[in-house]
This record gives structure tokens, C-alpha cells and sequence, in this order.
């Protein structure tokens, strides 16, 4: 965690991706509600200083912003109760930067005021949130720019703490210990994953697989444990791009049965 402190109590984090695209390609994929919906949540955003921001993270669980500053496609600033009505207000900077060779720096930066340290651990946690969203963001911009998106998410209850879970998730959809690169392919009978690892089981996230999908259909998914309290959850984020991404969303109940199954056979 590198949670910036500064002496007039403000804390700040920040986070940055290249992506291929001109400026207006990766304004469109991340300051507008359609292009966020693609590759984050579920998103609508006012493109207008005083306009809102919201950011749907499941039912009943939007995060509502005002925009700030608005300067397409360059910058964009939004506040709001980001880490919880308690929490200070949370001020986020997206900026869009053109580099050579037909890419973009990307980069978000979170900051609050605050007299302790008592949020610095959810801002921290943040942090290290991004850059699984942002091999989403990447893989829509390098393959799918512009084209439509879908996406859905299942979450289920596991035996054992996060690694533990995650070990016994793997085995049961026949995949071997998944590895960058790797061509996978779950076995029959369970949910289908069918494409190629980004990254899996990485320092910070040993508990996690991306995987760019040839099925259900072509884009990403995201599969990882985590613990919420004194339980652990399997969450599975699928992302689909192209003409028939709204396909995809039909694999969504056979992952919500083998999720059902395999949590009551633990």
C-alpha cells in the first residue's frame, strides 16, 4: 500500500495504465456511462461540472459523485461518500494523456482529508482494486474499441479462507494451476471458462485469475476469492465485447448452478 500523506492531513493514492487509443477513444471508455459500464460497473455519468456521477457495485449499493471539473477529453474530477457515509468526502482525478505510438496514460488519483489514519486502509485497498479493472479497460481498447459490451456478475460462498477456497474452486473446474499465457479450458460438467490467462496468481492478488475468453464468448473474466467479515466468497466478473456480447450473459445461470452445487458439496 503507498498511501501518500501530506502535512496538511490530506491522503492520497494513485494509479496508472497505458492503453491504445487516441485521447477521445479512452475519454469515451472512461468518462461516459455506457464506456464505464464495459469494462467497471454498471455506471451514469452528467458529462457537466454539477452533474452526477453514480457507480453501481450491486442492488442497492450506488456510489453517487459530483463532477467537479470537466475538461474532455483530458480531465475529470468527481466527490463524493466513497468509503461510507462516515468516511470524508473522497475526491477522484481521472486524467487522459497522449503518448506516442497510439496509446494513452490512463490515470485515476483518490484523495480525502483526514486527522488519523483510519482510512488509509480503505483507500489502500483500492489501490490495489485498480489494476485487475484495468486489464478489462485494456483488452476492450486493444480489441473491441468502440464496439458494444455486456457483463454480469456471481457471487457464492466458499469453504476455508481465500487461498483455500480458491485452491478448491480450480480443482473442481479441472483447470491446472493457471499461469500468464496458458490456453485453459474447464472441464465438462462444469461452468464454462474456455481463453487464455492475462495474469494469474500474482504477489498482490494470489488468489486471483484473469482470463481473456474465447467462451462463453469473446472478453474478460475476472475469478477470485476474498473475505468479507467471517466469510469467504467466490466473485466471478465476466465482461463481453463485440456484436453478440449480450450472448455471454446467457452463461450466467450455469455459473449461479455450479457455484450452487460445488458451495453445497463443501
Amino acid at each position: 500500500m503507498s498511501v501518500k500523506k501530506e502535512a496538511n492531513g490530506r491522503r492520497s493514492i494513485s494509479v496508472e495504465v497505458e492503453v491504445p487509443g487516441t485521447p477521445e477513444e479512452v475519454w469515451d471508455a472512461i468518462a461516459t456511462g455506457p464506456g464505464i459500464s464495459k469494462w467497471f460497473v454498471p455506471a451514469q455519468v452528467e458529462p457537466h461540472v454539477g452533474g452526477k456521477l453514480v457507480l453501481n457495485f450491486g442492488p442497492g449499493m450506488d456510489s453517487v459523485s459530483e463532477v467537479t471539473a470537466w475538461d474532455a477529453p483530458r480531465r475529470f474530477t468527481a466527490t463524493g461518500k466513497g468509503l461510507g457515509p462516515d468516511a470524508p468526502e473522497m475526491a477522484t482525478e481521472w486524467t487522459v494523456e497522449a503518448r506516442a505510438g497510439g496509446t494513452c496514460a490512463v490515470r485515476v488519483v483518490h484523495s480525502l482529508f483526514a486527522d488519523t489514519d483510519e482510512w488509509d486502509n480503505q483507500i489502500g485497498q483500492i489501490e490495489t482494486g485498480w489494476p485487475s479493472f484495468f486489464v478489462v479497460l485494456r483488452t476492450y481498447l486493444s480489441h473491441y474499441p468502440g464496439q458494444p459490451g455486456a457483463q454480469f456478475q456471481v457471487m457464492a460462498p466458499v469453504a476455508g479462507t481465500a487461498l483455500e477456497g480458491w485452491r478448491a474452486l480450480v480443482g473442481k473446474l479441472g483447470l491446472p494451476s493457471p499461469a500468464a499465457g496458458a490456453k485453459i479450458q474447464s472441464q465438462a460438467g462444469t461452468a464454462p471458462l474456455t481463453g487464455v490467462v492475462e495474469e494469474a496468481e500474482s504477489e498482490s492478488h494470489p488468489n486471483q485469475v484473469i482470463v481473456r475468453l474465447d467462451e462463453p464468448c469473446p472478453g474478460v473474466a475476472v475469478l477470485s476469492t476474498c473475505g468479507m467479515g467471517e466469510y469467504t466468497f467466490f466473485v466471478g466478473s465476466f465482461y463481453f465485447f463485440g456484436p453478440k456480447a449480450t450472448e455471454g450473459l446467457k452463461a450466467e445461470k450455469e455459473w449461479q448452478d455450479w457455484l450452487g452445487n460445488s458451495a453445497a458439496a463443501s
